[in-house]
């Protein structure tokens, strides 16, 4: 320290020259000090001086320190008396000035020094390596130097910190410090990194800062949390505001649900601190940022409805019925519900079904309207409900008709205990004060905007004005007080009222034009020449009578377009006409309302324009000024050529329907051609199934066979052939399952084709009422194609078939020479007491089986050549099937289904095969237990057994 006593020895003789020479002296010790701790004692001493010395500091020390940050970074302690001293002398926060000009000169101050530290992008890049120190005393000091840097001068920082390698990726790590103060300050930092910057905001995104953000907000006590709260959601508005991918990176990452939580509230919403009502208002803007007109219509419906779903819309209807809340806080969630539920049909309709919670229940809307047409209400929330009130109309035809109709005379309580929208609306349309005039007349513009029916619904509308004198219907009552010469604002929006309801609507125009002084009125009004107050009045008078010739229909032949261009001629002038009619788009607050659907005014004074007449405007002043300036003759070309177009559309929206319910048609044929492929293709692996039953049972057969050469080898005693016998019935019992089985699958098979075949025959009809012109030669190929498929599985199947009946051929064959057997082992058998006279009737019992199943097997022979009849005709049938799809069809599911059922049958001609073979084991067992011998290549032998099996017989019928 005896260096820094002798440097600060001297600062009282000659303060700035002292003060300069001892921070010279310092910042040669930090160059040509090669001790440490030398180098660390100076950093220090120019960090204490750098607060009061900043400018001295700054251009002498500056270069010695970013040396300092390069070449000592083992030693942490020096590091952060280093970047403590370039925060004191690039940040402006540490200033206390109390002149505009001190401020300005510091401020200028820090972004020269800042220009001067990034001019070499590798101190920026230094810096961000610095950041990954884990040390306190390093990182704190970088965060904070960094974040200075980029509140000076951010664009060019930013554009140093994307190009660094791992860049924002190294400033996302401190959200996941453990540290709060650094966690915080990086908050801080990532808002000046990420403001203005859609390229560094998405990269930010994608490293997951929605999810450790929406994390901190949650641990902090989401809405009752801190100024930490704040600044996390000032971060997640830089991240999502007009930028459409992290818009929709939020919405798919479902972090839209996690919003919900930050907008319950309790019943007790007294005394709210000031920094909740601060998060609570961000939390809001956040949720208009998601939902904003401005951003991309599709974006913007699906988050409108997820936040449906996922209960957020409801949450914040919540808000709005209760009580206690804040005004500004109800004035932002009013604007916020007003967002989410524009355009979107589900939104508006619940919204609609919302209650307030008051005895009677009233609808929202309703008690919303009462706080808009009550002057004691705050201008922002009149403001508020009226926009909540457009975007509830804006594209919804439902809600504009149900709001018509609380005007309508059908459906006005006549007891009046309950007050309606219709009746508000009309409250503050005729009122004392101008605001509400203003309100109500746009109010009830939107409910007609783009929707005819309504426009000529609400002509039906009667007012009763005093007691004793008729009513008058609402569109005189509205010109009535035009004339009147009431206030600017109440005039304005009358007109902008009545602009709205006659344009596209000839119905309206005829009863507006229908009134004799309403003209007279307007031409006057025209025709004057007033002050600058009434020219925008003017204006709007010469859009209502222009609008009144456009859409006119000539109905009335005293005010047909042809003379009311004449009398705008003769009384106005063309060129003075449309010099007023251009005061309105001239007029300085069109432009402003014309930004945004939100009604944001300043003051009630200029609550002027409504952005949806902006539009109107737009559209019309050009087709006005081109039919003023037309003749009769033009107007009747224009006239003929507006039929030939409607006509036209007419046939062209027909034939697009005929072509739209074809398309429809050939999906469903499609659809069910797709169907009946699979169908296919499981009937075809059940043929292959049962093929393979088939063989297993050709198997069991063969081993059947296999052991019946066995036995009559064998010698068997007469207790053997007891416990054979006694193996018999389990073996007939499972045979007899097996056909039982096969005859259910039978009856399954046949109910499938019974279905087939109403399937065909709806597939005939459908196919025969769809055909039409637009079928294509490609659909003609492929037809074709299928047939040749169809006819070469046909092919297949058949060959197949007389494989089987070749097979079924051996088989009986096989049967009838083993029955011969039988027989003749039984005319052989020595007869002998009770054992001989059970022996013939379980033979006889067999025969009388075995004739049985013969016959089964001669119904199946007939059924097979009945099937074999139908394949003929199946074939003829698919010889002409080239002519529809649904024909070919039909075709192909036939012969699938006979094929089916021939292998059925054939499965079952195998079983009875099966149990013939059975039951000749059981008469060669017999014949054992009698004590015959049996030897299956004597064939004299089975002769004599023939002969004797007869006598056996007639000595039984003896006994």
């Amino acid at each position: 320290m005896n260096f820094l006593r002798g440097v600060m020895g001297g600062q009282s003789a000659g303060p700035q020259h002292t003060e300069a020479e001892t921070i010279q002296k310092l910042c040669d010790r930090v160059a040509s000090s090669t001790l440490l701790d030398d180098r660390r004692n100076a950093v220090r001493a120019l960090k204490s001086l750098s607060k009061k010395y900043r400018l001295e500091v700054g251009i002498q020390a500056m270069e010695h320190l970013i040396h300092v940050l390069q070449t000592d970074r083992s030693d942490s302690e020096i590091i952060a008396y280093a970047l403590d001293t370039l925060y004191n002398i690039i940040s402006n926060d540490e200033e206390e000035e109390v002149e505009e000009n001190s401020t300005k000169q510091s401020e200028d101050l820090g972004s020269q020094f800042t220009e001067i530290f990034i001019k070499q992008p590798e101190n920026v890049t230094l810096l961000l390596s610095l950041l990954e120190e884990f040390d306190f005393h390093v990182r704190w000091p970088g965060v904070r130097l960094l974040t200075s840097l980029l509140k000076q001068l951010g664009p060019p920082v930013q554009q140093i910190i994307l190009v660094s390698p791992m860049g924002v990726s190294r400033l996302m790590d401190l959200l996941a410090d453990s540290r709060e103060i650094i966690r915080n300050d990086g908050v801080l930092l990532l808002q000046a990194l990420t403001r203005g910057n859609g390229a560094i905001q998405k990269i930010v995104a994608f490293e997951n800062a929605f999810e450790r953000l929406l994390d901190i907000i949650t641990e902090e006590g989401n809405s009752d949390g801190g100024i930490v709260v704040e600044d996390c959601l000032i971060l997640l508005q830089n991240l999502l505001k007009n930028n459409n991918s992290n818009q929709n990176f939020f919405k798919e990452g479902s972090y839209i649900q996690r919003m919900k939580p930050w907008f319950e509230v309790g019943d007790e919403n007294s005394g709210w601190s000031a920094q909740k009502v601060t998060n609570l208002h961000l939390m809001l803007q956040l949720v208009r940022v998601l939902v904003s007109p401005t951003n991309p219509p599709g974006a913007t419906s699906s988050c409108q409805k997820a936040m449906f779903q996922c209960g957020l819309l409801q949450q914040l209807c919540t808000i709005l019925m209760a009580t206690g809340i804040p005004a500004d806080i109800l004035t932002e969630t009013i604007n916020t519900v007003s967002e989410v539920i524009r355009g979107c049909q589900v939104n508006q309709d619940y919204f609609a079904s919302v209650n307030a919670p008051s005895n009677p229940p009233r609808p929202a809307i309703v008690v919303l309207l009462m706080s808009m047409v009550n002057e004691r209400q705050p201008f922002v929330l009149r403001c508020a409900v009226l926009y909540c009130f457009q975007c509830f109309l804006y594209k919804n035809q439902k809600g504009q008709g149900e709001i018509v109709a609380t005007l309508l005379p059908s459906t006005i309580d006549a007891t009046g205990n309950s007050v309606s929208a219709g009746q508000l609306l009309c409250g503050g349309l005729f009122s004392t004060d101008s605001l509400s005039n203003w309100c109500a007349a746009v109010a009830l513009a939107h409910a007609l905007q783009g929707n005819a029916t309504q426009k000529e619904q609400l002509l039906r509308v009667q007012l009763a004005t005093s007691i004793g004198n008729p009513p008058v219907s609402l569109l005189q009552q509205c010109t009535n007080i035009l004339s009147q010469g009431s206030k600017i604002q109440t005039r304005v929006g009358l007109l902008m009222l009545l602009c709205t309801w006659l344009s596209n609507c000839p119905i309206a125009v005829t009863h507006f034009l229908h009134n004799s002084a309403n003209v007279p009125f307007l031409t006057g009004q025209i025709a004057e020449n007033l002050g600058e107050e009434e020219q925008l009045v003017q204006g709007l008078c010469a859009l209502l009578l222009g609008i009144s010739i456009y859409f006119n229909d000539n109905s009335l032949e005293n005010y047909m377009k042809e003379k009311l261009k004449q009398l705008i001629e003769k009384r106005i002038g063309k060129e003075n006409f449309i010099e007023k009619l251009g005061f309105i788009s001239k007029h300085e607050l069109y432009s402003r309302a014309s930004q945004k659907p939100q009604p944001n005014f300043p003051s009630p004074e200029y609550m002027i324009f409504d952005h949806e007449f902006t539009k109107l405007v737009k559209e019309l002043e050009g087709v006005i000024t081109k039919a003023i300036y037309k003749s009769s003759e033009e107007d009747k070309k224009e006239e003929e050529v507006k039929k030939t177009l409607e006509q036209h559309d007419n046939i062209v929206t027909h034939y697009k329907n005929m072509i739209r319910e074809q398309d429809l048609q050939l999906e469903e044929l499609k659809q069910q051609v797709s169907t009946l492929k699979c169908q296919n293709e499981q009937l075809q692996t059940a043929v292959t199934q049962q093929a393979s039953q088939i063989q297993q049972h050709k198997d069991q057969y063969n081993l059947l066979k296999v052991q019946l050469g066995k036995d009559n080898h064998h010698q068997g005693s007469h207790g053997d052939g007891a416990q054979v016998n006694g193996i018999q019935p389990e073996e007939i019992s499972r045979l007899r399952e097996e056909v039982e089985e096969l005859k259910s699958q039978q009856g399954l098979l046949q109910s499938q084709l019974a279905e087939k075949d109403s399937l065909i025959e709806n597939l005939k009809s459908s196919q025969v009422s769809a055909g039409n012109e637009q079928a294509s030669a490609a659909a003609s190929s492929r037809d074709s194609e299928q047939v040749v498929e169809l006819k070469q599985e046909l092919t297949a199947l058949k060959s197949q078939l007389n494989s089987q009946s070749l097979e079924m051929t051996r088989l009986q064959a096989e049967n009838r020479e083993l029955l011969q057997r039988a027989e003749a082992l039984a005319k052989s058998a020595p007869v002998e007491g009770e054992s001989e006279n059970v022996a013939t009737a379980k033979t006889t019992d067999v025969e009388g089986r075995l004739s049985a199943l013969l016959q089964e097997t001669k119904e199946l022979k007939n059924e097979i050549k009945a099937l074999s009849e139908e394949k003929t005709a199946i074939k003829m049938q698919l010889d002409s099937s080239n002519s529809t799809i649904a024909i070919l069809q039909m075709e192909k599911d036939k012969l699938d289904i006979e094929v089916t059922d021939s292998k059925k049958e054939q499965d079952d001609l195998l079983v009875l095969l099966a149990d013939q073979d059975q039951k000749i084991l059981s008469l060669k067992s017999k014949l054992k237990i009698l004590g015959h011998p049996v030897e299956e290549e004597d064939e004299s032998g089975d002769q004599d057994d023939d002969d004797d099996e007869t006598d056996d017989g007639d000595k039984d019928q003896d006994i």
